[in-house]
């Protein structure tokens, strides 16, 4: 499980030395709910996507895009195909026959990372076009995300979110282990707009 602050750097954050690590865990886990995603540490993700008729990009959930070896690229593998047009989709006649006839439609396809253009900072993905010169638009990306080094943002929410928990009268601050639900319960009060503020860069772009 995340934990966001190490005891050494509590009083940096302002923290009383004698807090308890129940507290940093349950902070920690109200950011990675917040930011719909399993944890801001680097995490891998498998997402699929529809590609915008007439658009080589797609745009991934969740950032920042970390490279990892040995090719040093975010990407696991990457696979994509051309399925059939949804409706408001205009397709190309010639296209869709071409298509049809190589029985392309349906298939996926692995594409080679290293011919994919991306911006880690926004995940803004370019895809190659197809074999046959035409565009895909289906993706299946497993990549890696998250933040190498937490930066002070990050701990800062998380101290915060104890002080606001700490000063919640209906939370038990003597108590001996903290109750991850009743945290939730009040999670709209310790994940204030200050909070919500220094966390805002990290939340899944595309998930609500």
């Amino acid at each position: 499980m995340a934990c966001y602050l190490q005891p050494t750097e509590y009083q940096t954050y302002g923290l009383p030395s004698d807090v308890t690590g129940d507290w940093i865990t349950a902070a920690s886990s109200l950011i990675d709910g917040y930011c719909r995603r399993v944890s801001l540490n680097p995490t891998q993700y498998t997402e699929r996507m529809r590609i915008v008729a007439g658009s080589q990009t797609a745009r991934l959930s969740y950032l920042p895009l970390v490279a990892v070896a040995p090719a040093m690229l975010p990407f696991v593998s990457i696979q994509a195909r051309y399925a059939r047009p949804r409706r408001g989709e205009t397709a190309d006649a010639f296209q869709e026959s071409v298509l049809w006839a190589f029985s392309l439609p349906g298939a996926w396809t692995t594409i080679d990372p290293t011919t994919v253009d991306f911006v880690a900072e926004t995940g803004e993905l370019v895809f190659p076009l197809s074999v046959f010169g035409l565009p895909y638009n289906e993706v299946e990306v497993v990549y890696t995300a998250g933040l190498a080094t937490l930066p002070n943002a990050v701990q800062c929410a998380c101290a915060q979110i104890v002080k606001n928990a700490q000063a919640t009268p209906g939370l038990n601050v003597k108590s001996s282990k903290i109750d991850t639900l009743q945290l939730q319960y009040f999670s709209g009060a310790l994940l204030d707009p200050t909070v919500q503020a220094m966390l805002k860069p990290w939340v899944a772009v595309r998930m609500g």
